[in-house]
């Protein structure tokens, strides 16, 4: 076949790419759901290499253990590169780096500090221990550099620290045995906290290569073979295409709401945004940024571990807040409404190192308290005052003599004006045109009144 001009047509080589993703944050829900995406773009595109660019503090050990199943199913090859150079994989990110089918690193750059601690601070030990405390992997930014020992026989350390230390132990080796790395280096990040530098984990086989920048790890990974789930395969990296893929606004929105506590808020939020619109209908502002926030926490919790007893306590709670402004129990629903909040706030995310802060939990129950303390006081106040309609309204109004009351049957009738209408009256006394009255009562359409002034008097 041939051309316009006479030439042959040739087929044009398909070029082959890799995939770099980005990860500079610590491990959370986002992440995870960005680097889950970019497995599933890698093998629905015929991707042949994924690189995944690491600078991590640490992070959510539900999120990493979620990422490393889907790294190790993976039908393409998962390169975690440890760079640019100052960068580490502390705590989560040592837990990644093992588990990838190639571990790599730059230059000046380290992993370790594995040991599980609980966000939010360390439990007391006593000096001579290490103050490692194993419930999640380091998501606060600093992993703990101590290198003593963890004792897990002692008294002081609970025997769910000692399950989870040993649980994260035994998860940390099989993921660098499965590789063939150093799985005793591997237990020492976690019960001691150890840390090692780029040429360091090269040399004691920690990882697999130190490259200086992403064209030089190609040159490297080009005909060396990696263990997949579905076999063996030799990696050819010449001529790669290297398609970098940055964080979306998906990413950057997870980011944000998958916080426990801006979660929290946008709950908060929603709810009283739906309320207030109910009350006031056609407002519109309430209920559309109510439905909006309420949307986006729910959606936040269906990637958070959410605890559902806690959210079904939190809008009970609140429920019976909202409820005390409108069926007065003098403090009953509304109390009880505090107790169920707090006690939802409290239990509301499963893991230890997702639960929402204990002060925004303090601030947010002392503002609903002050709430109610009003609500109650109004009420209260409420009561005291003489009522606005009925007949017993007017026993407490003032009228005034529409003309002279004349005398008939020993009494004084006429008219009076009383809350702008005209109405029959009839006297014990005599009323002058114009003369204030008050009323005494209401018989029918006619009321008993009597000069203000003889009442004044009358009145002990």
């Amino acid at each position: 076949m041939t051309g316009f001009i006479g030439e042959p047509l040739q087929a044009q080589p398909v070029q082959r790419e890799a995939l770099l993703l980005t990860v500079a944050d610590a491990i959370s829900p986002a992440t995870m759901d960005y680097l889950q995406r970019g497995i599933k773009r890698a093998e629905e595109g015929g991707v042949e290499l994924l690189i995944i660019e690491l600078d991590t503090p640490g992070g959510l050990m539900a999120s990493t253990h979620d990422l490393i199943k889907s790294i190790l199913g993976s039908r393409v090859p998962v390169v975690t590169y440890v760079s640019p150079s100052g960068s580490r994989a502390a705590s989560a990110g040592t837990y990644i780096l093992l588990a990838s089918h190639v571990a790599a690193m730059a230059a000046a750059t380290h992993l370790g500090s594995a040991t599980p601690v609980q966000m939010g601070g360390l439990p007391s030990f006593p000096s001579d221990q290490s103050p490692a405390s194993p419930t999640a992997p380091d998501s606060s930014g600093e992993a703990p550099r101590n290198t003593a020992p963890v004792n897990t026989t002692s008294g002081s350390a609970s025997a769910m620290e000692r399950k989870v230390l040993e649980d994260a132990v035994g998860y940390i080796r099989e993921l660098a045995a499965h590789h063939d790395r150093n799985a005793d280096w591997a237990e020492r990040a976690v019960r001691e906290a150890a840390n090692l530098g780029a040429q360091e984990a090269l040399a004691q086989n920690v990882i697999d290569l130190v490259a200086a920048d992403v064209g030089d790890l190609l040159r490297q990974l080009d005909g060396r073979t990696v263990e997949l789930a579905r076999g063996e395969t030799t990696l050819s990296t010449t001529d790669l295409l290297v398609q970098r893929v940055d964080p979306d606004w998906r990413t950057r929105l997870l980011s944000v709401i998958t916080d426990p506590n801006i979660a929290y808020f946008l709950l908060l939020i929603g709810f009283y945004g739906i309320i207030f619109e109910f009350a006031n209908p056609g407002s519109l502002f309430p209920g559309v940024i109510g439905a909006t926030c309420l949307l986006l926490a729910l959606f936040a919790f269906q990637i958070l571990s959410v605890n559902y007893a806690g959210l079904a306590l939190i809008f009970l709670g609140l429920t019976f807040i909202v409820a005390e402004a409108f069926i007065p129990s003098f403090g009953v629903l509304g109390i009880g409404g505090i107790v169920a909040f707090v006690s939802g706030s409290v239990i509301l995310m499963d893991g230890s190192n997702q639960a929402v802060s204990l002060p925004t939990v303090g601030g947010v129950a002392a503002i609903a308290a002050g709430f109610l303390l009003w609500v109650v006081t109004r009420l209260v106040s409420l009561r005291r005052l003489r009522p606005v309609y009925g007949v017993e309204h007017f026993s407490e109004e003032a009228a005034r003599a529409d003309a002279t009351f004349s005398a008939a049957d020993g009494r004084y009738h006429g008219h009076v004006h009383m809350s702008g209408e005209r109405w029959r009256a009839v006297s014990d006394e005599p009323v002058q045109s114009g003369e204030a009255l008050r009323v005494l009562a209401v018989n029918g359409l006619t009321v008993h009144v009597a000069p203000l002034a003889a009442s004044n008097r009358a009145e002990p």
